[in-house]
C-alpha cells in the first residue's frame, strides 16, 4: 500500500480537533482547549516573530527557560530562515529538517531544537524543544518493580536521572519541595543508596536498558 493510499481516508488532525470541540465541548472556550493541549505536550513549544522575540511558549518551554537560555545558534538560524523566506529561497537553502542538537551546561542530556514554519504564515517560526533524556534509555518499569517504587517515586526518579534539582522537580510536578525530599529519602532507602550521586551511579551501572 502506498503512502498516498494509506492516508486517503484519514481525517486531518485539525479537523479532528474541530469535531471534538464542536460536538463534545461546544460550550467550552476553544482557546482554553488549545492551550490545554499545548501545555500537556511532552515537548517545549516556542513561537518567534520576525524580530526573534518570543510571542508564545507552552509550559514545558517555560520550564526549559527557567533552567537555561536559548542557545545563541537559535536566533542566528531564525534570522537566516526569515531572510530565505523573504527572498523566496527557503526550499533551496533549507531543503530538509532544520534541527540543532546541543549539550547545555548543567544538563546531563543533549537537547534537540527543531524549527517549523507554519504553511499559512511566513511571519512566525515555531521551535520545538526536547531532551534526549537519560531516563528514556532505562527500563523504568523494571526498576519500579524490582525496588517496589510507587508511581510518584518513579516520577521523581525520572527527573533526578535527568538532572533536575529538588526545586525544579517541585515546580514540574506541582508539589512542595519538602514532599520531593521525603519521596527521595524513600527512594534512597528502597534502592540502598545514600544520595543522588550514588543513586544515579547504581542505576546506570546496572543493565536496565
Amino acid at each position: 500500500m502506498s503512502m498516498k493510499e494509506g492516508n486517503a481516508n484519514k481525517v486531518p488532525i485539525s479537523g479532528k480537533i474541530q469535531d471534538i470541540t464542536l460536538s463534545q465541548h461546544h460550550s467550552e472556550n476553544k482557546n482554553g482547549i488549545i492551550n490545554f493541549i499545548f501545555d500537556t505536550l511532552p515537548v517545549g513549544v516556542v513561537v518567534f516573530n520576525r524580530k526573534i522575540e518570543i510571542i508564545y511558549n507552552n509550559r514545558q518551554a517555560s520550564l526549559f527557560l527557567d533552567r537555561f537560555e536559548i542557545p545563541e545558534e537559535i536566533p542566528c538560524v531564525g534570522r537566516r530562515i526569515f531572510d530565505a523566506l523573504e527572498r523566496e529561497k527557503f526550499q533551496e537553502l533549507f531543503p530538509g529538517e532544520i534541527t540543532i542538537t546541543k549539550k547545555l551546561e548543567g544538563s546531563p542530556s543533549n537537547w534537540i531544537f527543531k524549527f517549523a514554519i507554519p504553511a499559512n504564515s511566513h511571519s512566525l517560526i515555531v521551535l520545538s524543544i526536547s531532551e534526549d533524556k537519560i531516563s528514556n534509555k532505562l527500563n523504568v518499569n523494571e526498576i519500579r518493580q524490582q525496588y517496589r517504587l510507587t508511581r510518584r517515586e518513579i516520577d521523581i526518579l525520572r527527573r533526578v536521572l535527568d538532572g533536575l534539582k529538588n526545586i525544579e522537580i517541585s515546580r514540574d510536578l506541582e508539589i512542595g519541595e519538602q514532599t520531593v525530599k521525603d519521596h527521595l529519602s524513600n527512594i534512597y532507602m528502597k534502592i540502598g543508596v545514600a544520595d543522588r550521586f550514588d543513586l544515579i551511579r547504581a542505576l546506570l551501572s546496572t543493565s536496565y536498558t
